[in-house]
């Protein structure tokens, strides 16, 4: 997105915030702000310094669409665990675990839906956030090799998993009728997730 200019004049007579102001008012980390304005949701220029100011009425006006970005993320985790718990395209190596062993994955994958929810809503530390999804794929990875799962094997479950978060993705724009902008950053955060997840495995299997 082309940034406004680094001055202002009458032309522009909305008050405009610094990036931590922005981060107070609408509760969400630094990171998801400043993608929020590459994408074009929030109206942004640069001081001579370098610094970010963003325009106080886009700000306003997400607060004003907050409680329909909670309903958005809330949906999400219904809808992945309800395609977690289909059996069709379920590896088939999976089917075959027995109930204790499955038991040690599900929690993994429940509490990936949840981090779906701060995801979308960008709210918690992004850096935290993904440290923990890194952390989950390794413990992930880790338990598929105790349970002497291929590395193959153990794609194909993640690839299950993805296929769950890209229908999440699909049925929540259709069904919310959502602006592109608001879907382009639905897919986006569910995707960055899924590849966090995928890279994670795939380490721990190398150690």
């Amino acid at each position: 997105m082309e940034q406004k200019q680094s001055h202002i004049n009458s032309d522009f007579p909305d008050k405009w915030v610094t990036l931590s102001q922005v981060s107070s008012i609408l509760g969400v980390n630094g990171s998801t702000v400043r993608r929020w304005a590459d994408i074009g949701k929030l109206r942004v220029f640069r001081t001579p310094g370098g610094h970010r100011r963003f325009a106080e009425r886009d700000v306003l006006a997400l607060i004003d669409n907050s409680e329909n970005v909670d309903q958005l993320a809330n949906e999400a985790v219904s809808r992945i665990r309800h395609e977690l718990a289909q059996t069709s395209g379920e590896p088939i190596w999976y089917r075959d675990l027995s109930t204790e062993k499955r038991s040690k994955l599900r929690p993994l994958g429940h509490r990936l839906a949840e981090i779906v929810n701060d995801y979308i809503t960008g709210r918690g530390d992004r850096k935290s956030l993904d440290q923990e999804v890194d952390e989950i794929g390794m413990r992930y990875g880790l338990e598929l090799r105790k349970l002497e799962i291929t590395l193959l094997q153990a794609i194909q479950a993640v690839v299950f998993f993805r296929r769950s978060l890209d229908e999440t993705a699909r049925h929540l724009v259709v069904k919310n009728r959502l602006q592109e902008l608001d879907a382009e950053l639905a897919r986006k955060e569910i995707a960055e997730l899924a590849d966090r997840v995928l890279l994670s495995v795939a380490a721990s299997y190398d150690r």
